[in-house]
């Protein structure tokens, strides 16, 4: 995640000071990723030591502001127009626990996938759930709907991770399971499993904690 571009981002719709653009990168991603103030000025330092912000006076109650420049809105359009780059994904901490799951001694492997799949499934529950009382307050009005249609778009993006994880999950049980086979069962065709799309409703799946609802 880019919080450099982020920042960008916000200070194009005019100039801002550090606590506010905490709030607003917030609100807009619904504190799916929470910034502290140290880090949002640190951020606005380099910025500003890169050419792309530079101080914009100060607010009536003495906040320092600051402003995008001509070459930080042209480097936030670069990024607009630019693909996430893919060939260094991100450490990803599930990925590197099964992997060091994998013959170690005194672990059952089985039973660490079978927790991450009912963690992952109530994440997808709670997501789903946050996703229908988004599409609520948008379609009745009483919302910020800038703010409400950007949180939406997380919320979708964590609803197909999850999807995508419960059925890698589904796939790496089957694969151990297989490989445990002996040798002259292994060829046998693999299983192929249909994808549910569907996340299951949630009933009383807690909200998770840096998650927020829609304003109402």
């Amino acid at each position: 995640m880019s919080i450099r571009h982020g920042l960008l981002a916000l200070l194009e719709r005019g100039p801002r000071y550090g606590s506010q653009l905490r709030t607003e990168f917030e609100s807009r991603t619904g504190s799916t990723w929470p910034l502290n103030v140290g880090q949002v000025y640190t951020t606005l330092a380099r910025l500003e030591r890169d050419g792309l912000v530079a101080p914009g006076g100060e607010d009536a109650a003495g906040h320092t502001l600051y402003a995008i420049t001509d070459s930080g809105r042209s480097e936030l359009h670069q990024w607009y127009e630019r693909p996430v780059d893919r060939t260094n994904p991100p450490r990803d901490e599930l990925s590197i626990k099964l992997a060091m799951a994998v013959g170690a001694p005194g672990v059952d492997i089985r039973a660490v996938i079978q927790s991450q799949r009912h963690a992952t499934i109530k994440a997808m529950q709670d997501y789903t759930r946050l996703k229908a009382q988004a599409l609520a307050a948008i379609e009745s009005g009483k919302s910020r709907e800038r703010d409400d249609v950007a949180w939406l778009l997380v919320l979708e993006q964590l609803i197909f991770q999850t999807e995508a994880e419960a059925r890698w999950l589904d796939h790496s049980e089957s694969r151990l399971v297989r490989l445990s086979l002996p040798a002259d069962r292994r060829a046998e065709p693999e299983p192929t499993q249909a994808a549910d799309t569907d996340a299951p409703a949630a009933t009383a799946a807690p909200k998770p904690r840096a998650l927020r609802t829609p304003r109402g």
